[in-house]
């Protein structure tokens, strides 16, 4: 099964997909959604993305329609284990996650 991604390559969030699955070789069906024309406020791309944005990435009956979550879903495709990546930069910094710190008075 071949992903399909729904992209509009003037739109920065598509073309940063683009850009990684060509450069991990991820194998994948591009299938232009013109944002110039209107064609992310059609019926038919409503059914892909009910929010009738783009990036849109469908995997059989799997749709993801947010820009990170298509990028980590390509990433698990081209190396299922770059998610235990994350912990390996946290590291030196000390953070366990982004929230800022509380005070306590």
């Amino acid at each position: 099964m071949v992903l399909e991604l729904y992209l509009d390559l003037l739109s920065q969030p598509c073309r940063a997909i683009y850009i990684f699955a060509k450069k991990n070789r991820i194998p994948f069906e591009m299938r232009t959604v013109e944002l110039l024309k209107g064609q992310h406020l059609s019926d038919a791309f409503a059914q892909v993305n009910p929010l009738k944005k783009v990036p849109a990435l469908k995997d059989g009956d799997f749709i993801l329609t947010e820009s990170r979550w298509v990028l980590a879903a390509k990433s698990s495709k081209a190396d299922p284990s770059w998610t235990h990546g994350g912990s390996v930069w946290r590291q030196p910094w000390g953070r366990t996650c982004s929230r800022r710190p509380t005070r306590s008075f």
